[in-house]
């Protein structure tokens, strides 16, 4: 037996461990490798992204000047902020919610701020009449649209799912169903016009996330829909354009009152995002991410699936 041995046995051990240690090395080697290739890709889809935005085309301000404009959810938040971006460039503007005491004082600083003229109209987005009846005010009132820019959503509890099918039901009438009575019966006026159907979407609805499993739901379905609606347009070669943008974690109250106090991501700017959403619609871009950020975090989603989830489930300060 001793014949089969090429080391003595302390050598054979000492041997075994030489290799243990190789092909450790080589692993941590591998994965050395992987780190650095990750980092090298990602650093190379920024710097992409970078010189995509930076040689894209720049507004052109006057052409929003005398602009007729829809804006929904415009009481508070992102969509507020849009309607004074428009405001600021001399648009004629429609603003909606549900609160009119808040349009009128929204209405009166799209004055101040330089809109050519200002409307406002208070209505409920999950009455089955309501989304119609705002675009035919908007209509009469302005006599067509060149920018339908939905916006509103619905109250979104941030929690665990407890099975409230019902508030599902509801969430879904407004953040989707609203969406398409309103872009359908606005969609002749817009085609007439070259107008332009600006969709305000959420990373959530391309990354799920906990607690916000209806709301993510719904923007999911708004970019499926939206999504196949654009190609339809495309393919029917219409004069109507259709951007969709995927927004972030944005400091607006509401989101800042639910989220901001149990998580370290860092809020970008309303008035930034809306300034975006404003820019995107003029230049009639597709696809809209922001912060800019957001579009890497799609990215690993389908790339790196594992360290999206880690990241997701690790963003938020839950405690069982």
């Amino acid at each position: 037996m001793a014949g089969l041995y090429l080391f003595p046995p302390s050598r054979c051990r000492h041997s075994q461990e030489l290799g243990l240690l190789v092909i450790r090395v080589h692993c941590e080697n591998i994965t050395f490798k992987m780190g650095t290739f990750t980092k090298i890709l990602l650093a190379s889809i920024c710097v992409v992204f970078i010189a995509v935005k930076w040689n894209a085309p720049t507004l052109d301000a006057e052409s929003l000047r005398g602009a007729r404009v829809l804006v929904t959810g415009a009481s508070t938040g992102i969509g507020e902020q849009v309607a004074y971006h428009y405001a600021r460039f001399g648009a004629r503007v429609v603003i909606t919610a549900r609160r009119e005491k808040v349009l009128q004082q929204v209405a009166e600083k799209c004055t101040s701020l330089g809109a050519q003229e200002v409307f406002y109209i208070a209505a409920d987005m999950s009455n089955q009449q309501d989304p119609e009846k705002v675009v035919e005010f908007a209509l009469e009132k302005l006599g067509g649209l060149d920018y339908l820019v939905l916006n509103h959503i619905g109250m979104s509890h941030f929690k665990m799912w407890d099975g409230d099918v019902e508030y599902f039901d509801w969430l879904m009438k407004v953040n989707l169903f609203s969406y398409v009575q309103m872009s359908s019966k606005a969609m002749d006026t817009l085609e007439q016009n070259k107008g332009s159907l600006v969709i305000v979407s959420s990373l959530l609805g391309k990354v799920a996330s906990p607690f916000f499993a209806p709301y993510s739901s719904t923007k999911a379905a708004l970019n499926g829909f939206f999504g196949a609606l654009s190609h339809e347009l495309s393919l029917k070669k219409s004069n109507m354009s259709v951007t969709i943008c995927t927004l972030g974690f944005i400091d607006t109250d509401n989101a800042m009152e639910k989220v901001g106090k149990v998580t370290d991501v860092p809020a970008a700017p309303a008035t930034d995002a809306a300034l975006n959403i404003v820019t995107a619609g003029a230049l009639r871009e597709a696809e809209l991410f922001y912060p800019w950020n957001t579009y890497l975090v799609t990215l690993t989603k389908d790339w790196f699936p594992p360290v999206t989830n880690h990241f997701i489930r690790t963003t938020f300060k839950y405690n069982p």
